[in-house]
């Protein structure tokens, strides 16, 4: 793998909890039922679908990509009580990992499946974010945990992912490259024209181990990124935290408008 200039002399610390305060409550949240499945993946072709003003965020070298399922729940605006039905359905990303030239790390999304049209009409339209609407499900069975969703718009229409995982023994002490995948505390993403970073906040992730038992995807290639070669590096399960995200930053350090 061809890794890009090193960024992490200036990369903020990877600590188990959230590495910045949040005053101002933008967007209140819930994730239950998360399963993270990770590949390595060669920073090269990383770099090109990262947004302006940042690089890819690797350890030892190596950079990622993510599959992430999970439950969406009660999405809320500025403190309101979150909306039930609307504001919460499946939801399963490819995701990416980011650090800007102020050292802030976060994760880059390169598509959102959520299983309610209207949240994904408003990702696309307002937050300029890659929800796709898709056919979703999350089906539990004793201690295994099954995903599927399937692309309705836009396209590739018809793009899947489908994996189960068996859920293990909590982790009382995670390792180095388990925080760095997980204690990811703001998002860099581009708003009409201008990199930002929306930070967010929330309690310790408790994380169980997991063992990965079936995976057929075709939504990390949809993301433009090549399919992952052998087994994950990494197979996590969360119950979930609650999630408050602040006032969205510049690269620069300055509050948007």
């Amino acid at each position: 793998m061809t890794a890009p200039e090193d960024v992490s002399r200036a990369a903020e610390p990877i600590t188990p909890d959230a590495a910045r305060e949040i005053p101002r409550t933008l967007l209140t949240q819930s994730w239950l039922d998360l399963s993270f499945v990770h590949w390595a993946a060669d920073p090269g072709d990383v770099a090109p679908l990262l947004p302006a003003g940042t690089e890819p965020d690797t350890h030892d070298g190596v950079s990622h990509v993510g599959l992430v399922a999970f439950r969406m729940h009660r999405v809320g605006w500025l403190g309101l009580p979150g909306i039930p039905y609307l504001g919460s359905f499946p939801e399963t990303n490819v995701r990416l990992y980011s650090v800007d030239r102020h050292g802030r790390r976060g994760v880059v999304f390169r598509s959102l499946e959520a299983a309610r049209l209207l949240p994904a009409t408003i990702g696309r339209s307002v937050f300029r974010m890659p929800y796709t609407w898709a056919r979703m499900s999350i089906d539990h069975d004793g201690d295994t945990v099954a995903y599927r969703t399937a692309r309705r718009w836009p396209g590739p229409r018809g793009a899947r992912s489908t994996m189960a995982v068996r859920v293990g023994e909590p982790i009382e002490d995670p390792t180095p490259l388990e925080h760095f995948l997980t204690a990811r505390w703001g998002m860099h993403n581009t708003f009409f024209g201008r990199s930002v970073y929306l930070p967010n906040h929330h309690p310790r992730w408790p994380l169980h181990r997991a063992e990965l038992l079936s995976c057929e995807d075709e939504l990390i290639e949809a993301a433009g990124l090549p399919a992952p070669v052998g087994p994950p590096v990494s197979v996590l399960y969360s119950p979930g935290v609650p999630v408050r995200f602040g006032r969205p930053l510049r690269p620069g350090g300055l509050p948007t408008p």
